[in-house]
This record gives C-alpha cells, structure tokens and sequence, in this order.
C-alpha cells in the first residue's frame, strides 16, 4: 500500500477514523528519511487494518507544528486519533515492528471479545 499524502484539513480525520494509524513525518531532502520511508511502508502493508501516511514537513509545516514534529524522521502511531507512540531520528526498525505487531495484537483480541 503506498502511503497516503495528506493535507492539514484531513489529517485529523483520517487520525481519529482509523482503528490505528502510522504518521511518517519526513522531507525529501533527507537521505535517511529517503532510505527508511520504502521499509516503514513495507512492514506497514503487511499489518491488517493499519492506515500509513505521509507527511511531508516542508510542504505542510502547520501538521508538523501541530504535532509538535522537531525532527526527522518521526513516526507517530495513532489509535482512533490519540497518540500511542512517537519514534524520532535513532530508532530501529525492530523497535518500531515490536511495537506494531504488540499493538495490532492487542486492537484484534478487543475486536474478539467484542
């Protein structure tokens, strides 16, 4: 799945409407952003029901603001609009694939005892 671009009007939106949601804040000029963004989307595409998007800092600086964004890249992961997780600049890939596959777990097992 490729990731969503979006704009300051619906990023809220899709936030607080997906069961769980991972923000890639990044710019193009950033070789690590560059680098790390294809991985992230990937590890992203094989979880069930989790909506990636990217957010490019230069070109919407008022999300960045918003979300409080000093650095990239950052990796903020949303549940029905509320922050779970935030991963900026030194972070692992198995840090953040630990965290999904715990928290991708955890949404499924309330949607079976439901």
């Amino acid at each position: 799945m490729k990731a969503t671009e979006i704009e300051i009007d619906s990023i809220e939106q899709k936030i607080s409407r997906a069961p769980l949601s991972v923000a890639y804040f990044s710019y193009p000029e950033c070789s690590v952003c560059r680098v790390l963004r294809p991985k992230v989307e990937e590890l992203v595409s094989q979880l069930s029901g989790v909506e990636f998007l990217y957010v490019d800092t230069h070109q919407n600086p008022q999300i960045s603001g918003q979300h409080l964004i000093f650095a990239v890249p950052t990796i903020i992961i949303f549940s029905e609009g509320k922050e779970l997780r935030r991963f900026s600049r030194h972070f692992s890939m198995g840090e953040l694939e630990e965290f999904l596959d715990r928290i991708v777990s955890v949404k499924e097992n309330d949607n079976l005892a439901r």
